[in-house]
């Protein structure tokens, strides 16, 4: 079973720190094969959604309140850990964030920049395609608006 975590970035510990920012090298630079900036100075303007399992992260987004990465409420640097995607983590983690914006910022329009080949994931949840696919870092995405 997932739990769940919502915290600031002045809240994280150290070791979750270490272990978000392990989880997305481990994904997004590693295992997508795909060298950008994943530090990219906005980790401390976000609300950090972790997915605890054995106290380790396997599970995590980031999100903003609208007006700070798109004029809606967003999230991002979604990932789930390879060995635990089977277990239906990113539909919780997913819906946790989606509740966070709710209950913390108050809003329900959610935008997001999609890698294409999760569109029906994200299709799922409740988002909908919006505008022209684009590539970003070297992958297909695709943006999606959940009202």
């Amino acid at each position: 079973m997932l739990e769940i975590k919502t915290k600031t970035f002045q809240e994280l510990t150290r070791d979750e720190l270490y272990q978000l920012l392990q989880l997305r090298s481990e994904v997004f630079i590693v295992e997508q094969d795909c060298v950008y900036q994943d530090i990219d100075g906005k980790d401390d303007k976000a609300l950090h959604v972790l997915g605890f399992k054995n106290n380790k992260v396997v599970a995590y987004t980031r999100i903003f309140k609208s007006g700070f990465y798109f004029d809606e409420a967003s999230i991002g640097r979604v990932v789930v850990k390879n060995s635990e995607r089977k277990k239906q983590y990113g539909y919780a983690i997913m819906k946790a964030s989606i509740s966070a914006i709710k209950n913390i910022y108050n809003e329900t329009t959610i935008k997001i920049s999609a890698q294409t080949y999760l569109k029906t994931f994200y299709t799922n949840l409740g988002f909908q395609e919006v505008g022209k696919g684009y590539l970003e870092d070297g992958i297909p995405h695709i943006g999606m608006v959940k009202n």
